[in-house]
């Protein structure tokens, strides 16, 4: 090993970006070639209705991992079949109907032998994606992506790297075929995606709202005392006045201020504010919290309504903040 501390940081940078300028490139080469038969492949997996197998060893097998869990993402099974366990029983992972998509650069790995003669066995259709057609895993395989031999960006040609970023572009390829064929809407996304920063983003406003009994509704001849009551013993901060076929108005405890002096001797009608915020249930949750955040009115809930127009139920912004969303 050579002492490379000497290296003016302008050389290393250099590098770096040769390293990613030539990846880019292998990625842009190779879909300017034909790839039919990665959508050839992505009708196969799409029709299959066991999981689909995806397998490889080494470098290939980490990515072959981050491939299944794409394909989970989208609403597809699929697993992920170490090629070494494959021959240690693991081999029972494979449904009679389940599509095979085996990684590896050489297409020469020895450790994909068993799962190969058990996929021929038991007429397993086998995707091959590899580097050549010539390769053994090539013409044992049904249908094969080759990208090509090429040169891996390591200093010493050596370390996968290219051949590992084809594989995981190629992969995120089928799964895109494959989400186009499914249909996955954002909705199935978000099924499969429930925590994190990525379920919160795609919460809708009726995953968040109070509706029923939770809600405060007072009638519009309602006293006030018996208002204050309600609010106090729903705990939203607010009452909605009804009047038996749809909100009318809403009060705050902004408006009991702004209504001090004659509050006692109102009514619920006459101290709320008839012009309430309305967002439609099926709006994302962050689009409710941008509309209290940006209007300029400095509210803090919003009235919610269903697609068609009837009344659905009542947002507040802590609903969304303790949710996690952002705007």
């Amino acid at each position: 090993m050579t002492d490379q501390s000497l290296m003016s940081d302008a050389a290393l940078e250099a590098a770096c970006d040769a390293a990613l300028r030539d990846e880019a490139a292998a990625i842009t080469a190779f879909a300017a070639a034909e790839t039919r038969e990665i959508a050839t492949a992505a009708r196969q997996i799409a029709a299959s209705p066991a999981p689909l197998i995806v397998a490889g060893i080494g470098k290939s097998g980490h990515i072959a991992g981050k491939i299944a869990s794409t394909f989970r993402s989208i609403g597809k099974s699929a697993i992920f079949l170490h090629a070494a366990e494959a021959s240690h029983g693991d081999l029972g992972l494979v449904a009679p109907d389940s599509v095979v998509l085996i990684l590896s650069n050489s297409g020469e790995t020895t450790e994909l032998s068993d799962l190969i003669h058990y996929c021929r066995t038991h007429a397993n259709p086998i995707i091959a994606l590899t580097a050549t057609k010539d390769s053994t895993l090539a013409r044992a395989a049904d249908l094969t992506i080759a990208y090509g031999q090429v040169t891996e960006v390591c200093p010493n040609g050596l370390a996968p790297t290219t051949s590992t970023t084809l594989q995981l572009a190629i992969g995120d390829a089928l799964a895109v075929g494959v989400t186009h064929l499914l249909g996955t809407a954002a909705d199935d996304f978000r099924r499969y995606h429930p925590g994190g920063k990525l379920g919160t983003a795609l919460l809708k406003v009726r995953d968040l709202m109070h509706t029923g009994a939770a809600l405060p509704f007072v009638a519009p001849d309602a006293a006030m005392s018996e208002t204050v009551a309600v609010m106090a013993e729903k705990a939203l901060g607010v009452a909605l006045v009804w009047d038996g076929g749809d909100v009318t108005g809403i009060i705050t405890d902004g408006d009991m201020r702004r209504h001090a002096k004659r509050l006692w001797e109102a009514r619920a009608g006459d101290i709320a504010t008839p012009d309430p915020v309305w967002i439609t249930a099926d709006a994302r949750a962050s689009e409710a919290l941008a509309l209290m955040t940006r209007t300029g009115k400095g509210i803090t809930s919003c009235l919610v309504r269903e697609p068609g127009g009837a009344f659905a139920g009542f947002l507040h912004i802590h609903d969304c903040l303790r949710a996690g969303v952002v705007a």
